[in-house]
């Protein structure tokens, strides 16, 4: 049985950052079976499952200090072989969000959804200037998972309210 790790890995971005971390682990036998990557500021972050034959995650950590010694921040995370499923009888939706940047956005949508029991499954944001006025624009999609006891949709209605509190569209869409 194959091992599952969750590897994580920041530090400065340079082209071939990840041609290195994925040679890395196929040769240690690695699988890269999901993963988000993206530079942030100047930085640039890995977020992987990879799966292991048996026995090699020992000799990947060693191979690991190679990244460490260069400037980087490696994690390995033994986790279980599950797939991303929504939990049975619990709604997918899609919830995105628009406007002028500022403070406090992602936190309260955040805690808006935790308030309700509103499992946030993914989530990027991103902040880009306008094209006219270079203000700078928001955005954010997020993937959740709605409660079977919440789908009346009334906290969808609830939610819209919070972004116009937040000067913010915020729209709600169910995935199929």
């Amino acid at each position: 049985m194959r091992t599952n790790i969750v590897f994580t890995l920041t530090g400065p971005d340079r082209v071939g950052i990840v041609e290195a971390v994925t040679g890395m682990l196929l040769e240690h036998g690695g699988n890269v079976e999901a993963s988000r990557m993206t530079r942030l500021g100047g930085e640039f972050a890995m977020l992987v499952l990879v799966s292991l034959p048996p026995g090699r995650l020992a000799d990947l950590e060693r191979a690991i200090e190679k990244l460490t010694g260069q400037g980087y921040k490696v994690t390995t995370s033994r986790t279980e072989p599950r797939q991303a499923e929504t939990p049975p009888g619990w709604l997918p939706y899609q919830i995105e969000v628009e406007g002028a940047d500022h403070e406090g956005i992602v936190h309260e949508v955040a805690r808006y959804l935790s308030e309700r029991g509103i499992n946030i499954e993914s989530m990027e944001t991103g902040v880009t200037p306008a094209p006219l006025s270079g203000t700078p624009l928001f955005t954010m999609t997020a993937m959740v998972a709605v409660p079977p006891a919440l789908a009346d949709q009334k906290w969808q209605a609830d939610l819209e309210g919070v972004g116009n509190r937040l000067n913010v569209e915020i729209t709600v869409s169910p995935v199929p």
